[in-house]
């Protein structure tokens, strides 16, 4: 198993139960991380201040607070601004994808994805953020 000095965190935002635990799956594939799971946008605020997180991963339509506003919320924050974000979707307009990456996020994908394409995502984002 591979570890980066020590385990990074993920916090993982999607409102389908099946796919949160699809990324879960792929995350673990990939060795030493931990994941914590938010099912809506409201979850993930209420999670983002328990621990500190290393990357986080959003899918956009969800109940309540939806990825775009959580990502503005979190870059808008000084305590949260730095965290790389990757958005997981299944919006595939070029206006979503530019609206997303203008407001920070690291990664645009949509579903269905490819186990390799989003560890390959990840790992740029933590190994980013680690320089």
């Amino acid at each position: 198993m591979q570890s980066e000095q020590s385990t990074k965190s993920i916090l993982i935002v999607e409102d389908s139960t099946t796919t949160r635990a699809l990324i879960r799956a792929v995350i673990e594939e990939m060795g030493d991380f931990n994941t914590v799971e938010a099912g809506s946008g409201f979850d993930a605020l209420k999670l983002l201040p328990t621990q500190e997180f290393d990357l986080v991963i959003t899918d956009i339509n969800m109940p309540d607070i939806n990825g775009l506003e959580l990502i503005n919320f979190m870059k808008n924050n000084p305590r949260y601004s730095h965290l790389p974000l990757i958005i997981v979707t299944t919006e595939r307009s070029e206006k979503d994808k530019k609206r997303g990456m203008a407001l920070g996020a690291k990664a645009y994908i949509t579903k269905p994805f490819k186990a390799h394409e989003l560890q390959e995502v990840i790992r740029q984002a933590i190994m980013y953020e680690s320089i």
